[in-house]
Parts: C-alpha cells; structure tokens; sequence
C-alpha cells in the first residue's frame, strides 16, 4: 500500500499525465522502475520508451496534481469511521489483488475503502461476480438477493458494481447471508471514493465497507461519467471466478461484462426469465451462445466446482402463504409470466372489485409484485 506522500504524488503524477495511458505507463515501469525513478529521467530516455510527446509530458506536471496529491494523502490518513479503513494499492505492490494481475490492463493504481486487509488475499476461487439490470422485475430482484444470500453463506464473496436494481439486490443479499467475519461482498465502482453513486445506495454503500470492499480505479473527485461504468466492469470480471447474470436487457451494460469475462477466461451463467421480459432476452441471449444456464444456487456451486453446505435453494422462490383457497386459485391463474388485469379476469372470471381486492392481498403479502403497464407477475411458486 502506498505510505509516503512522496511515493502517492509519483504514482499520481504517472496515472495523470496527459497522454500517458495504462499500457505505456506499464512499459515506463517496466524500463526504468517506480514513478520516482520514471520522473528522474532525461526526456532523451523516456523517448526510447515512449513517443516524443509522451516523453515531454512526463517532463511537466499535471494540471491539479499537487492539490489532488494533498487531498488524496488526507484522505488515506482519516477515516469518519475506524472500522473502515482507506488505502491505495499500486501496480507491483504486494498487496494488489492478484485476479487483476492477469488482466490484460490491469490498473495503475487501485482505490479501497472498507476492509482493506483483505486486498492482499483476494483470490479469484474465492468471488463470484453478480450483474443484472438497473430496472428488474420484482422477481428478478428477488433472485438476486436470494442467490447472493445463499452463495455468500457457502463462503463466497459477491462482487457487483453498486448500481441500482440487481446490483444493490446482490450486495444486500451477500451482506445477508455471509458469516460474520468473512468478507461479504466487493463493490467496483465508476466513481472517486470520496462520493456515493447513486445517492441511494449511501446506507448501502456504508455497510459494504463495513463488511467488504468499496474499489475504484478512479481518482478522488471523479464524477459519473458514462464512460467510466463499461471500463470498470471489467474489474468486476476479473476479481471473479465467473460472472452470474441475474436479468439483462439485449442492450445491457452486464452482457459488456459477461463478454469480458469470456475475454479473461472466466465462466460465464446466466439465469432463465419469462419469455415475455425484455429484462430476460440477454440472459437467453448468453445461453444460447454457451452461457452455463443455472436455475439455484446449488447450480452454481456444481459449475465452480464447490461443495453445496446447504440444500438446494431454487430461484428466490417465495413460499405462498394463502389464507384461502381463493388466493390459490388466483395464483394459479397469474402462472408464471406477468400478466395484465384484462387477461386474468378472463382467466378467473371474477369481478373486477373482488379480483383487485385479491391482488391487491396478495402484493401486501409480498407473493405478487406489480409491473410497469399494469402487469402481475409471481415473486414465487410452488
């Protein structure tokens, strides 16, 4: 970890020079050594390295560099809370996360807030990537949220990117159901550390860090830039064994990261939806081209190859608790893809004051959930 103001300023002042990117800084460390040395050479030097105008923007300094340098070494020195630690882990260091390593553009510099002891035994055996869509069904969420409960309470470590919908179910599931001293979950996200995207996952965020890992390859200050979510994604690949997609629409930004996935040599599963969700078509998309097709949390274990300590635990599903028979039968005409008022009042025949009393028992009860278009759909079946 970085433990001088010195040695932060170097790697800062490499990770921020115009035109200096990833893949030449690489070459840079690997001819002359550690930023400081880089910087101690002649601009004739780093002209063998690098091209012409790289070798005269290393000569100069960054725009903001010594304010950043200061506020990012002011950072790591305090904490609001002492059981979450702040730190910065650079390439070469021996506590950067080894999964990445062996990524084809591993970051420079690497970000960490929450248990930040844990980045030196990082292994990708040990976390299963959970992605999906930021607008999922009821039912999609729900799996998230169970499959992350029961995985984390097999010993594994959920990695996701914080966002909304399946993202936030996945970290909210791990947190649920890892043990109290393991490390729950690993959240890679698009922004500095020293903000919280979106703003609400602030409490979630919060309690990540207290039981996992809040990383970022981006400096304090970096707003949300829509560029930032595709890159990062690919450090959600690759701290993972494998990448479980929960719901995805065709257009997803989680079939960028199952693709990187596939690029680094990672398994990739996906989840089965209804027919007539768009937030299923990636997920059968992926199965069709050879993506592990999983149906419970036991699935996944047997794909990776870990012992199952519990029983099989099938897709999230909800246990119907009707009082009567009537909530049966309704139940059972919804099915299981979402369906609109029109359809199942034909399906029942009952009036339309009595079938949305009904429905309306049943999503207080949490066994149905409301979709957009006035759609029903299912949150379990037995």
């Amino acid at each position: 970890m970085v433990n001088t103001p010195e040695e932060l300023g170097a790697w800062l002042r490499l990770s921020l020079t115009p035109g200096v990117g990833n893949e030449s800084a690489r070459k840079l460390l690997a001819a002359f050594g550690p930023p400081d040395r880089i910087f101690a050479q002649t601009e004739s030097a780093l002209r063998q390295v690098v091209s012409a105008a790289q070798a005269r923007h290393l000569m100069g300094t960054p725009d903001g560099w010594t304010d950043l340098s200061q506020d990012t070494w002011a950072w790591l020195q305090h904490s609001p809370d002492p059981a979450i630690a702040h730190a910065v882990v650079t390439l070469g260091d021996a506590d950067y996360p080894a999964p990445l390593l062996g990524m084809p553009d591993p970051p420079l510099m690497l970000y960490a807030l929450g248990q930040t002891a844990a980045l030196c035994s990082l292994s990708a055996e040990q976390c299963l990537a959970m992605v999906g869509s930021r607008n999922p069904t009821p039912q999609g969420q729900a799996n998230a949220r169970e499959f992350a409960r029961s995985l984390a309470g097999s010993g594994l470590t959920i990695v996701s990117g914080l966002a909304l919908g399946i993202d936030g179910a996945a970290h909210d599931g791990a947190l649920l159901g890892a043990p109290p001293q393991a490390l729950a979950t690993v959240a890679v996200v698009g922004t500095g550390l020293d903000r919280v995207y979106p703003r609400q996952h602030r409490e979630l965020a919060h309690r990540i860090a207290q039981r996992g890992l809040i990383l970022s390859e981006y400096h304090l200050g970096m707003p949300p830039l829509n560029a930032n979510f595709p890159k990062r994604n690919r450090l959600i690949a690759g701290l993972s064994q494998a990448t479980l997609v929960v719901e995805a629409a065709l257009q997803s930004g989680s079939l960028i990261t199952a693709k990187q996935a596939l690029e680094q040599g990672r398994d990739v599963l996906a989840i089965p939806g209804s027919i007539h969700s768009a937030q299923a078509k990636g997920c059968h998309a992926l199965i069709k081209q050879g993506a592990k097709l999983v149906e419970s949390a036991q699935d996944v274990l047997e794909e990776l190859r870990l012992p199952d300590p519990f029983t099989q635990v099938p897709l999230a599903l909800v246990k119907t608790s009707a009082d009567s028979e009537s909530e049966d039968e309704l139940l059972r005409c919804i099915g299981l893809d979402p369906v609109g008022l029109d359809a199942l009042q034909a399906r029942c025949g009952w009036s339309t004051a009595q079938l949305q009393a009904q429905l309306l028992e049943l999503e207080l009860s949490g066994q149905i959930g409301r979709l957009p278009g006035g759609l029903f759909q299912r949150l379990g079946f037995t």
